[in-house]
């Protein structure tokens, strides 16, 4: 008998086998997988404001700013070229508003998803926003700490929107009110009401055309019709009713 084909021998290379199978040679390491990014897009007509937004987003290992502009047709030759999955729209652009845009970019995109960020108090616009087709509304003075969240809930299929502002919807469905900023007549176009809203804030005519990037004709025009929906006499009804309905709003 030889040495290998002992009964010792065979224990020792069962054994061998045994501990093979419970301890098994390690396998190649797989390759590191691919996060796939989220592209966003940034529409506001300051670039300070666009460059803050932006170092945010790109901190995320998940996200990727794709691309900015800082009025509707730059951003409408931009995303046609980068087609990305979420874009952030201030809503006073120069010479248009962000819910024009976020509707002209529906119609050309339906799947893109949309964020509004503006400096007005959000109970002002956001039910025009979303019924717009935009998936949430964020105030500029709470970007730099919700700007993440807001982006990732509305790539998440969700709506974004503040707690108390969440609450204020839902109480004006139960109670059936009509509005949410005081006696806001919704019959004013999205422009009017932004010069609406600077009217009760005390800037004069040339300051609302710097402000919203149109001329002091266009300004007077805003305001006659204003006049005419809101059934006011003159200017000095405007203003009035203006400023006390900001006060209210």
């Amino acid at each position: 008998m030889s040495r290998r084909d002992s009964p010792i021998a065979h224990i020792h290379l069962t054994a061998f086998k045994n501990k093979r199978n419970k301890y098994p040679m390690p396998s190649k390491p797989s390759p590191l997988i691919q996060i796939e990014k989220k592209t966003i897009f940034i529409v506001d007509d300051h670039p300070l404001i666009r460059q803050g937004i932006a170092q945010l987003i790109d901190r995320e290992s998940d996200m990727l700013v794709v691309g900015e502009a800082g009025d509707m047709e730059e951003a409408l030759q931009t995303i046609k070229k980068v087609n990305p999955h979420l874009v952030i729209v201030d809503i006073n652009l120069k010479g248009s508003s962000g819910i024009e845009l976020t509707t002209t970019l529906l119609a050309l995109y339906p799947k893109i998803l949309i964020l509004i960020i503006s400096m007005h108090d959000e109970s002002l616009y956001v039910e025009r926003v979303l019924k717009a087709g935009a998936k949430g509304y964020l105030m500029k003075d709470e970007a730099t700490t919700h700007v993440i969240t807001a982006i990732r809930k509305v790539l998440s299929g969700e709506i974004y929107i503040s707690a108390h502002m969440r609450d204020t919807l839902v109480n004006k469905v139960i109670s059936g009110r009509k509005t949410l900023a005081g006696s806001l007549p919704e019959t004013l176009s999205n422009r009017e009401l932004e010069v609406l809203q600077l009217i009760g804030q005390g800037l004069s005519t040339r300051q609302i055309g710097n402000t919203l990037h149109i001329s002091v004709k266009t300004v007077d025009s805003h305001y006659a019709n204003i006049k005419t929906k809101l059934d006011l006499k003159n200017s000095h009804a405007l203003i009035q009713y203006a400023v006390k309905w900001t006060l209210a709003s």
